[in-house]
């Protein structure tokens, strides 16, 4: 697939730890990019004015030499080194050609969900990414939701900005309800004129142990489409079946969870078959909330809010 015009310039890549990243998938696809890309931290978010440590608190660990450090929570802006100049600042002829290498171009914010001080917070982010000539801006995110580990992971792409929607055929989010870190930031770079695009991963809710390396890896092969970089996949191709096996294994010792798989895969083909309309749609999804309804829930499910913006 050639890359939309809109994300061939700078694009910035941005994923938070916390209520948006299920199952670690949305932080962790952000993490690979990170691994593999030349960049350096261009700005480091101020810990004490936008996190709580009672909420969010600090680590200990030990260095190569022994010695105890702590980490404390907090959200980096990432940039390109220049290709021509390792570990020189940014100049404005570091940018690439729209040639499916668009690694040049490729910036990265990642870090853990702020606890507080959200507008500034925001108004900071879009300042130095305006700063930096970003030019579009793709928000990872991962929700727990009602779908099988054995069926592909389901990747909800939205976006706020009708250039976007035109130019990747994707959707307006209809969702309505409490919001992340992420619909903040998206809202505030639209705002100042940098296009936006939302990719969420659904990840199945009664799968309690995380990450979740399929919804990961998903992630990333969707990223890849949009922003025209090949991203290696390291170990996530092997850890993602393992993942999967690994559940089917649970299930194989559980009646009820495999009843209840069964149930969600009824209705998951049901949706993705080439004959389905949207009245038979509705009709599968009801029958899937009466049978949940009568036998009591799923096993072992529990109460899970999920953004979907």
């Amino acid at each position: 697939m050639a890359t939309k015009k809109l994300f061939g310039g700078r694009v910035l890549v941005v994923a938070f730890e916390g209520w948006n990243d299920a199952g670690e998938a949305a932080s962790s696809a952000v993490r690979t990019l990170h691994d593999d890309l030349e960049v350096f931290a261009l700005l480091v978010m101020d810990s004490e004015r936008y996190y709580d440590y009672q909420y969010t608190r600090p680590t200990v660990s030990f260095d190569d030499d022994g010695s105890r450090v702590l980490s404390w929570p907090t959200t980096t802006l990432y940039a390109p080194l220049v290709p021509s100049s390792r570990g020189a600042s940014i100049s404005n002829d570091s940018r690439v050609s729209d040639s499916g290498t668009n690694v040049g171009n490729v910036y990265l914010l990642l870090g853990v969900e702020p606890s507080r001080n959200w507008q500034t917070f925001a108004t900071e982010v879009i300042d130095a990414a305006l700063a930096a000539d970003v030019d579009a801006m793709v928000f990872l995110g991962a929700q727990l939701a009602d779908v099988p580990h054995t069926r592909p992971t389901t990747i909800n792409v939205s976006s706020e900005n009708s250039a976007v929607r035109g130019e990747l055929d994707v959707e307006r989010s209809q969702y309505e309800g409490p919001v992340g870190i992420i619909s903040v930031l998206s809202q505030a770079a639209e705002s100042a004129d940098i296009p936006t695009v939302n990719l969420w991963a659904s990840v199945p809710h009664y799968v309690q142990h995380s990450p979740s390396p399929k919804a990961t890896l998903a992630l990333i092969d969707r990223l890849e489409e949009i922003i025209d970089v090949t991203i290696p996949r390291g170990s996530l191709v092997t850890d993602a079946a393992a993942w999967e096996e690994s559940i089917n294994q649970l299930a194989a010792d559980d009646d009820d969870m495999a009843a209840y798989i069964g149930t969600l895969e009824q209705a998951r083909d049901a949706v993705d078959s080439p004959s389905a309309s949207g009245e038979a749609i509705a009709e599968e999804f009801e029958r899937f909330l009466r049978k949940t309804d009568g036998d009591g829930g799923a096993p072992n499910s529990s109460s899970h809010p999920g953004p979907s913006e």
